[in-house]
């Protein structure tokens, strides 16, 4: 873990950090002694999580509240760093809207796009030029198994995880040479707060188990500067190599579907009663 501090610097910004896979990566990070930088919406959970680490590993630690939907967040963060270069980053904040396509309202499609391509594109422009330039540094974007097909009642979340997992594997080639490792990292189902909180209802016999967060980052930290993507969990890896290697592209969306429809029937109808 230590080896995390002596490749890529002393400083790691973790973007949606205050709970699941976020406060996994940064908990993960303390750990190997980097200070940090933590992104999200509720300042109250994000300063108490905050303490809580600087005092258990004793690292610094800066929490910067903010609305990663907000177009001028990046410049805001910028300020309030107040030059502090950043050598790490791990973007993990994600909207995602179960249902309809047309049911869920343009505003939401426009917030999640926000979130999930816009902010992040943003920050590899601005701290990614920075890293290049220094010649070391890493951005971790998180993709998804739902990104790999489409995705029914999951159709804006699932295409802007295929755009991150495709954005990172490309920059995975484009820095690799230049010192810096950007990997795209794929989550499956995950026993996060937002995902208990959406009350899951059973799945297929042949659906991976749910992971716990703190997999996620130990994968992640395993594979970075080594590969441009990984799959997280040996389930997640067997399900999709079935589904991409052995179905028919439309046996694959059909059964992702499928799948959504029956985990999610009670927010997916919910309207329609």
């Amino acid at each position: 873990m230590r080896n995390l501090k002596e490749k890529y610097g002393e400083t790691a910004m973790v973007a949606g950090a205050s709970e699941g896979i976020g406060a996994a990566f940064a908990t993960y990070l303390a750990k190997a002694g980097m200070n940090l930088v933590l992104l999200a919406r509720h300042a109250d959970t994000l300063t108490q999580f905050g303490n809580q680490l600087k005092n258990e590993y004793h690292v610094e630690v800066m929490c910067i509240p903010c609305d990663l939907s907000n177009e001028d967040v990046v410049p805001f963060v910028k300020q309030a760093l107040r030059g502090k270069p950043i050598d790490l980053i791990v973007y993990n904040a994600a909207v995602s809207y179960i249902g309809s396509f047309i049911e869920n309202s343009f505003d939401q499609h426009d917030t999640l796009i926000s979130v999930n391509i816009r902010t992040p594109v943003r920050m590899l422009h601005e701290w990614g030029a920075e890293m290049l330039n220094r010649g070391r540094g890493a951005f971790i974007l998180m993709s998804s198994l739902a990104g790999f097909q489409g995705s029914g009642f999951l159709s804006m979340y699932a295409s802007s995880k295929a755009f991150n997992l495709v954005l990172g594997e490309s920059l995975w080639f484009e820095w690799k040479r230049r010192g810096v490792d950007v990997i795209a990292c794929c989550a499956g189902a995950t026993a996060t707060p937002n995902y208990l909180l959406t009350m899951p209802e059973g799945t297929s016999i042949f659906a991976p188990r749910v992971q716990a967060p703190d997999e996620i980052p130990l994968a992640c930290f395993r594979h970075l500067g080594k590969r441009p993507s990984v799959i997280v969990g040996k389930g997640n890896r067997l399900a999709s190599f079935f589904m991409h290697r052995f179905f028919s592209r439309k046996l694959a969306v059909t059964l992702m579907g499928n799948n959504t429809e029956k985990m999610y029937h009670h927010l997916i109808f919910k309207k329609k009663r």
